[in-house]
């Protein structure tokens, strides 16, 4: 059996990372999904095991001492995280597994597992990025300001990355994300 590999996905908020995940994993029907953990209340339509492993606060801390989880956070209140049992299992079985992370997050599995294969996806400029945030129609003033100056800092961070794909175009994002990780795969 082959040796697995772990890709983390990270991009500032509006560069598209949902999107091409949800197109990559079309692509790689093999390639298993990290589920987060969090301590906040499902959302309408959410399942558990599917979106997230909706936990108790005791619970997650309980991880956190254990050192259950590759990398987490605090978020508005609520608790977010990675669990390394299941990406530890998948790497071990010879399987890929996607991350999607936050730039803090990937910075943690970077260091807890060095083989990981970055990749960064970023929006053309700036310019574009609000146009997308806007085009959302989701957030607020406040929100997109927010999200914009979040951005620049997750910006710097792109270095650490093995890869970055510009989202410029979908279907041309998606084919380069293709092309890193059937490469990645060998």
């Amino acid at each position: 059996m082959g040796k697995g590999r772990l890709f983390v996905l990270s991009a500032p908020s509006g560069a598209g990372k949902s999107t091409l995940i949800e197109r990559i994993r079309s692509v790689f029907p093999e390639m298993l999904y990290s589920i987060s953990c969090t301590t906040r209340a499902p959302r309408a339509g959410e399942r558990e095991g599917v979106h997230y492993y909706f936990l108790d606060r005791s619970r997650f801390t309980q991880l956190v001492h254990d050192d259950g989880l590759l990398e987490w956070k605090e978020v508005h209140g609520n608790l977010y995280g990675t669990p390394v049992e299941p990406v530890v299992a998948a790497l071990a079985q010879g399987r890929h597994m996607i991350l999607d992370l936050d730039v803090e997050g990937a910075k943690e599995v970077f260091r807890k597992i060095p083989s990981s294969v970055g990749i960064f996806i970023k929006a053309p400029d700036m310019a574009e990025l609000e146009r997308r945030l806007r085009a959302r129609g989701s957030d607020s003033e406040e929100s997109i300001s927010t999200r914009l100056v979040n951005a620049q800092k997750e910006l710097q961070a792109e270095p650490l990355f093995a890869y970055t794909v510009v989202n410029h175009d979908l279907d041309d994002a998606v084919e380069e994300l293709s092309s890193i990780i059937t490469q990645e795969s060998e």
